[in-house]
């Protein structure tokens, strides 16, 4: 049984070009990138090398990449060190669990968070921002794209706010990363966050953008690596990997591989509704990443589905992987108004850069037919048969 994997949001597999430019750092290329020997200095050149090509991703200086362990370290680093007790901090209602309850932590402390809404196609009105800005307003943090829906916001509006109140910026960019391009000048955002294993490179590495002349308190103390902005040892291997990832998503937009990705995507999403009554893609109608669409299915559950098509070779997910097994339905789907029962029955497929044309065609094929199975046993469905 062939296997498709579309649940790239949720991680991506290490791409070979990747995978090779990384492997001798675990190796014959050992050192320590802080020992002033041959060893050290030939794996600090690497992690140089790596620093200026995820700079070149992000149209930043590299003196101002920081490198972290992934997505959820450089949004912690970027809201815990941009502000102090007392402080005000404004972000939305659909960020990841990395940026909310960084916050929650941050209400616990002496700051004062405000939660703005979205609207039903999941996305932030930049109005709320402007009229949730305070005197004591230090930090406004809004993800670039969302992890479920894909949604992108509109942050480059938001960075303009941000600079006429005199406000820090921070954007979570893990899901948009290698997918879209990303220009931290454009976006005017004074923190952006990355994360490794989001485009192709191996889990446990991400970087922090920080504008040159930003003050930032550091999480970690110890040694004064990354400009004293995150003590510990250097990850080289997964910094390499990093990089690399980061040189092929730039050769990537270049062809044209995002406009790709997304015919494949929208193949998908037209393709299913096409065939299934009662779904519908959530966030339609909104500017999304080109690799993602979140499906309704009404009278179903998702867990079900996802667990039903895995059966069969398709890997899907219902949002969120760092929420798989909650009970409760998505936050995000809820915050666009979605009714329970709908977010519980919404399905995200995820594309990389792996996937093919003819996987999709067979994704058309099962998804179908697996709603069809299960809508014969549920009870739900049942009753509206009989009713009817």
């Amino acid at each position: 049984m062939p296997r498709i994997y579309l649940d790239n949001n949720a991680t991506t597999p290490v791409l070979p070009e990747v995978f090779e430019a990384m492997r001798p750092y675990f190796g014959e290329h050992f050192g320590n990138a802080s020992s002033i020997h041959h060893h050290g200095q030939e794996t600090r050149a690497a992690v140089e090398r790596a620093r200026d090509s995820v700079a070149s991703l992000l149209g930043c200086r590299s003196s101002e990449i920081v490198f972290t362990s992934g997505g959820t370290e450089g949004d912690n680093l970027a809201i815990a060190g941009l502000t102090s007790p007392g402080d005000h901090v404004i972000t939305s209602s659909i960020e990841h669990h990395a940026v909310l309850l960084a916050c929650k932590h941050l209400e616990e402390t002496g700051c004062e968070v405000t939660y703005v809404p979205v609207d039903g196609r999941g996305m932030v009105d930049p109005g709320d921002i402007r009229r949730a800005l305070r005197s004591n307003t230090k930090l406004i943090s809004i993800m670039l794209a969302n992890n479920e829906t894909g949604v992108l916001q509109p942050v480059e509006e938001i960075g303009k706010i941000a600079a006429e109140a005199d406000v820090y910026f921070h954007t979570d960019a893990v899901q948009a990363a290698g997918k879209i391009r990303v220009d931290v000048n454009q976006i005017g955002c004074d923190a952006l966050s990355i994360s490794g294993h989001k485009m192709h490179a191996p889990q446990g590495v991400g970087a922090l953008y920080v504008r040159k002349g930003t003050r930032l308190q550091p999480l970690f103390y110890g040694g004064r690596h990354e400009r004293s902005r995150r003590a510990g040892t250097e990850n080289v291997p997964g910094i390499v990997a990093l990089g690399k990832a980061a040189e092929l998503a730039m050769q990537g937009f270049e062809r044209g591989d995002d406009k790709k990705m997304s015919a494949l995507r929208d193949r998908l999403q037209q393709g299913i509704p096409a065939q299934v009554e009662e779904a519908g893609v959530n966030g339609e109608g909104a500017p999304r990443v080109p690799n993602t669409t979140n499906i309704y299915f009404d009278h179903i559950e998702g867990e079900s589905m996802v667990i039903s098509l895995d059966l069969k070779g398709l890997a899907v997910s219902t949002g969120a992987a760092c929420s798989s097994g909650a009970i409760e339905p998505s936050h995000v789907l809820v915050a666009m108004g979605l009714r329970a029962e709908r977010a519980r029955a919404s399905i995200r497929f995820s594309l990389g850069k792996q996937n093919t044309e003819e996987e999709i065609d067979i994704a058309l094929a099962l998804v179908p037919e697996t709603v069809a199975r299960l809508r014969e046993l549920s009870p739900t469905c049942r009753k509206i048969a009989i009713s009817s």
